[in-house]
């Protein structure tokens, strides 16, 4: 078995967000969207789409005035990008957070390590419905101001607390642990 490692990038925001993540090379790019909605982590309340060399991936909901995009659970990962290769994955169409989604390596699985493996990341994901990168700057500005007339309501909203600098590991590998991709399997303590 080999495993691609990924590195995963918020487009269009200020400071990077990033996440370098392994799976399994055989995964379908609908495990993969699951993937991604785990370490970012969003919450999979909005469509998604894969584009890679042109072609796009994901599920036909039926109301697009254009062709229906390829059917993400039929292709695999190592099927379409290897290594050097790079793509995009876009959640949320009308905030479109596009992701640059790099193959930095192919190489041979660990036999002690359960894949997805998240290795490294930076920063927090955006909430979710913040208005795209736009908005998104416009909430950064505002909780960083207590002045701002959109401070208060920005952090009840968020609930309280939202530090744009966190990023977990270890409870990133939770989660990942927590996803099921059709397959069993025990994780390596980090």
């Amino acid at each position: 078995m080999t495993v691609h490692e990924l590195r995963i990038s918020l487009d269009e925001v200020e400071l990077e967000i990033w996440r370098r993540v392994q799976v399994p090379s055989a995964i379908s790019l609908a495990q993969l969207h699951r993937v991604i909605q785990t370490i970012m982590p969003w919450q999979d309340h909005h469509l998604h789409e894969f584009t890679i060399a042109g072609v796009l991936y994901g599920i036909d909901d039926g109301e697009s005035f254009d062709e229906p995009p390829e059917d993400e659970r039929r292709v695999r990962l190592d099927d379409l990008a290897t290594a050097g290769d790079a793509f995009v994955y876009t959640y949320d169409f009308g905030d479109s957070w596009d992701h640059t989604v790099a193959v930095l390596a192919v190489h041979p699985a660990d036999p002690s390590v359960s894949y997805p493996d998240c290795l490294d990341g930076g920063r927090a994901c955006p909430p979710e419905d913040v208005g795209g990168p736009p908005g998104y700057e416009e909430f950064l500005g505002a909780i960083a101001d207590p002045d701002h007339e959109e401070h208060d309501s920005y952090l009840e909203w968020i609930g309280g607390v939202f530090d744009p600098e966190k990023f977990d590991v270890h409870g990133t590998n939770v989660r990942l642990g927590r996803l099921s991709l059709g397959r069993s399997a025990t994780r390596r303590r980090r």
